[in-house]
């Protein structure tokens, strides 16, 4: 919901009008002097996924759901137990929301990867870049940099092969 499906969505959705833009004069509209402005989308876009977050956590509350925030483990008690942060907690049905945080190589790993980022510094960016280079080939990557490119970044998409083709 964070730095995922949501704000994506949302970013897309605004990469679609652009493209919409750039078309309509093919249609009979005059649409000179249309600006786009990075840090509207992003302010207004954060504020949808923090409306979002309140209303899960007040609907979980409402269910009389228990969240519990830290780092778990399973316990090897008896009855269905996890410790976190040094407390147990037994109960009937345990959910463990591992979420997830990706793994950035070091500079000696790969010369300059701490000049980039990750698909989560996507959401970060506090303009639009002039230019952006995406690594990779998932629907992650092919999806941000189709949406940087519409919106007006100079964008470059780098696969790598196992052999030279």
């Amino acid at each position: 919901v964070n730095v995922g499906c949501v704000p994506k969505k949302v970013m897309w959705n605004t990469a679609v009008h652009a493209e919409f833009v750039h078309d309509h004069a093919d249609y009979g509209f005059e649409t000179a002097g249309v600006k786009f402005n990075w840090r509207t989308i992003k302010e207004k876009r954060d504020a949808y996924v923090w409306r979002l977050n309140d209303i899960y956590e007040s609907n979980v509350k409402k269910a009389h759901i228990d969240i519990i925030r830290g780092y778990g483990k399973f316990t090897a008690d008896p009855q269905p137990t996890i410790e976190v942060n040094g407390k147990k907690y037994t109960a009937p049905h345990i959910l463990i929301a591992t979420g997830g945080r990706p793994a950035i190589p070091s500079d000696s790993e790969i010369p300059g990867a701490s000049l980039g980022m990750t698909s989560d510094g996507f959401f970060e960016l506090e303009e639009l870049p002039r230019r952006s280079v995406i690594v990779g080939a998932g629907y992650i990557a092919v999806e941000i940099v189709g949406i940087l490119s519409m919106l007006g970044s100079k964008s470059s998409l780098l696969i790598r092969h196992d052999k030279v083709v």
